[in-house]
């Protein structure tokens, strides 16, 4: 029989659980218990029932109860070993401590009983092994001067709670109501299996003849999350059941659907995040990345549109003057039609410079070409504040700022359900890194690297940040506005960019074509604006060069048209070519 099972997801789920080892036919067990976080609260809720008869009122209660949404939870299916089968010692346990509720359930039964020192603040109720070993744990806790498992030292931890293991099996949860704990017992005489769901995906059932859970019976959104239990469950829908275990002895914390640390004992191998040392090492490189020295980039952008018959009369407008500001500077720069005229030139209202042509005269084919040599500076994206200097959420702007910056602060029109679900998706970021400004746009912008997939051919123009963010797949655009989304609705103030990205001679940065790129650019006070690439999960710096922004692809789009007369059957052909201008004498 299942022993424990927990959840951490990204926003809140309202999953249907179903105790089938409570039908007929069926050992009940000796107590079950299930304990959550409703509204994303430090106040923890548990239900449960010592001695449950079949047909338990309160599992059916438990099945159908329209308060069990949260972030994290906790399933405990007891086997009584210490105690009498009573509601105080049914897992799982809730302490109060440090302005918050912790929550504990325990796979295995010690084979020593443990000692409450005199004068220890936390007793137990009940007469288990396992709260005697909570109240053991809180009181380490306060020991160490930790308050939440958000300030632990996850080794030390590991290693404290190893050397309780000598005293017999055990498996570990805790939670502090943002965070989740798994041990996994040192002898492996239990056991910790580790889930790690991705999106996208429409349904998602698991479970066993004991027990089954539905992430998804009740409209949940998909959404990243780790499942974590004593043993694997299988899936029931077409949601592959990737279960990893985790090493005996092994400890790992888990926050918003993201495991944050794996700590290991000395000489075992990582088995449920074996990449994690890696991605460790890309977003340390985020957090400061290396400086890069100053480049001098020239630029071809050629755009062809062919059309089956001749076009009589067209007027368009063109954006592909790179800008001019003190991190990037414009050395030189002509744009050529092979029909038409440049009728004007001018500053449209967010600084870009935009040339109106017009043609006059029958064409079948029109070549914009536009040769610039760009300057780049933006050599050290993050260098602008000592790294100990921390902006947290939500921002306040004076008012006069915020009128300035409302464009940019302003999300995309659309239905509200689906405005609620980012904004809890966003703030699942915001959770995730303590409110943090910078960490939390970082993780964004590195979320959306690894979790979409860069897919031509599946999305529009018209695609919205909704939809992409349901499908988990898109291109540079669809990805630079589900970020701008999500900084919005934040607060953040991000507008979308328009320009030209280096992809280095062994295509380095991968995920483009020889066309026009787009990324992000987001508002942060004291700073300004601050470039932010989640296609390929980097900051901007000297192989971005910028062209246009807005507050939209319309407002930066490089060239847009009208044809009053003629056409049909219009073909385009757009290539880039960006290369370092090499210094003197190399």
């Amino acid at each position: 029989m299942l022993n424990l099972l927990a959840l951490s997801f990204e926003g809140e789920l309202a999953p249907g659980l179903d105790l089938r080892c409570l039908a007929p036919g069926r050992k009940p067990p000796d107590g079950w218990g299930v304990g959550y976080y409703p509204g994303g609260e430090f106040a923890a809720a548990v239900l449960k029932e010592a001695a449950p008869q079949l047909h338990s009122t309160r599992s059916e209660l438990v099945r159908t109860w329209d308060p069990l949404e949260s972030s994290l939870m906790l399933l405990h299916l007891r086997t009584a070993t210490w105690g009498p089968i009573t509601e105080a010692n049914t897992q799982p346990f809730v302490r109060s401590a440090w302005g918050r509720d912790w929550l504990l359930a325990h796979s295995g039964s010690l084979e020593q009983r443990l000692k409450i020192p005199a004068g220890a603040r936390f007793e137990p109720v009940g007469s288990t092994d396992s709260e005697t070993l909570f109240c053991r744990f809180l009181d380490w806790m306060q020991e160490q001067g930790w308050r939440s498992l958000g300030e632990v030292d996850a080794f030390r931890l590991r290693a404290w709670l190893e050397e309780l293991n000598q005293l017999g099996p055990l498996t570990l949860v805790v939670s502090d109501g943002r965070d989740l704990m798994l041990y996994a017992d040192c002898t492996g005489a239990t056991q910790g299996w580790v889930w790690q769901v991705s999106p996208p995906y429409e349904r998602l059932v698991l479970g066993d003849e004991d027990v089954e859970l539905d992430l998804t019976r009740r409209g949940a959104k998909s959404r990243k999350g780790v499942i974590v239990a004593t043993q694997p469950l299988g899936s029931r829908t077409d949601v592959p059941a990737n279960w990893t275990q985790l090493a005996p002895g092994g400890l790992v914390l888990v926050r918003q659907g993201a495991i944050r640390v794996e700590a290991l004992p000395p000489g075992a191998q990582g088995t449920v995040a074996p990449t994690m040392a890696a991605e460790f090492e890309a977003r340390s490189r985020l957090r400061r990345p290396p400086e890069t020295p100053v480049r001098v980039m020239d630029v071809v952008h050629r755009t062809v549109y062919r059309y089956q018959n001749p076009v009589e009369r067209s007027s368009h407008l063109l954006r592909l003057t790179p800008r001019h500001d003190r991190l990037q500077s414009l050395l030189s720069h002509d744009v050529t039609l092979s029909v038409g005229v440049t009728r004007s030139e001018y500053e449209d209202v967010f600084g870009n410079r935009v040339r109106r042509a017009m043609v006059d005269m029958p064409y079948k084919e029109l070549v914009m070409e536009a040769r610039s040599r760009v300057e780049l500076r933006d050599t050290d994206p993050l260098g602008y504040r000592p790294l100990h200097v921390r902006s947290v959420l939500p921002l306040v702007w004076m008012p006069w700022q915020a009128n300035m910056l409302q464009p940019y602060l302003l999300p995309p029109e659309l239905p509200d359900t689906q405005l609620e679900e980012l904004s809890e998706y966003a703030m699942s970021f915001a959770r995730r890194n303590d409110f943090d400004l910078l960490d939390t746009l970082l993780d964004i912008n590195y979320s959306i690297f690894k979790e979409y997939q860069y897919a031509q051919g599946t999305t529009t123009l018209n695609t919205t940040a909704f939809s992409v963010y349901s499908a988990r797949r898109g291109v540079c655009q669809d990805f630079a506005n589900v970020f701008i989304c999500l900084a919005r609705l934040l607060g953040v103030p991000a507008r979308y960019v328009c320009g030209y990205l280096y992809t280095g001679p062994k295509h380095a940065n991968t995920a483009q074509a020889e066309a026009s790129h787009a990324w992000v650019q987001v508002y942060l006070p004291e700073v300004g604006w601050k470039g932010f690439d989640p296609t390929n999960g980097i900051l901007t710096q000297t192989d971005h060069v910028r062209v246009a922004v807005g507050r939209q692809y319309s407002d930066a789009t490089p060239t847009t048209g009208t044809i009053y007369l003629g056409g049909g059957g219009e073909q385009l052909e757009v290539l880039v070519r960006c290369e370092p201008v090499m210094p003197e004498g190399q």
